[in-house]
């Protein structure tokens, strides 16, 4: 399937990598790829995300995700129906983090355990790239680039296509945006 990715999207995957090792991460996930999506200039998908969500919201984008790290991953749809049950995730992630440090339910520190040097990508983070390829079929286009990734980001559900649609990034906007932004 990578043979068939331009440079721009081969460009995120390493940089979601490049992510995820600044951060102390084990894997790279569906946040990475974003991350990675956020700091290209230059393609289809950068362009898009410039004209849908413009530099100075980013800050709000990125504080999102890292509070969704801090609840373990939870989306808001998970943090009610656990509401409905009578769970406060907010007062759990307070209680864990007065015990463990602030951050414990992020999942992100590191392994003290043996490791190969390569990180290896998450089941989500991976559903996205197979899923780029499903877009890029769709689509009716040869090759799989950085657009295509942006695409299946707002389609999977979870924190990041939920802090995407909160800064008004979803498929159809994404793809509209892209719709105007000649490949390079």
């Amino acid at each position: 399937m990578f043979e068939r990715f331009t440079k721009a999207a081969r460009a995120v995957v390493k940089g979601a990598a490049e992510h995820a090792e600044r951060g102390g991460a084990t894997v790279v996930t569906q946040e990475h790829l974003l991350l990675a999506l956020l700091d290209g200039e230059g393609t289809r998908a950068t362009e898009a995300l410039r004209a849908l969500c413009p530099p100075d919201r980013r800050p709000s984008l990125v504080a999102a995700l890292t509070d969704a790290r801090r609840r373990a991953g939870l989306s808001r749809a998970d943090e009610e129906a656990l509401a409905d049950l009578g769970i406060d995730v907010g007062a759990i992630v307070a209680r864990v983090e007065e015990t463990h440090g602030e951050g414990a339910l992020a999942g992100d520190r590191r392994d003290s355990g043996w490791w190969s040097g390569r990180r290896s990508f998450s089941r989500e983070a991976k559903g996205i790239l197979e899923k780029s390829l499903r877009v890029a079929l769709a689509r009716k286009d040869r090759e799989i680039g950085d657009e295509h990734i942006l695409l299946a980001l707002t389609t999977t559900g979870g924190v990041v296509a939920e802090a995407l649609a909160d800064h008004g990034v979803t498929y159809a906007s994404v793809e509209a945006a892209v719709a105007g932004v000649p490949a390079p």
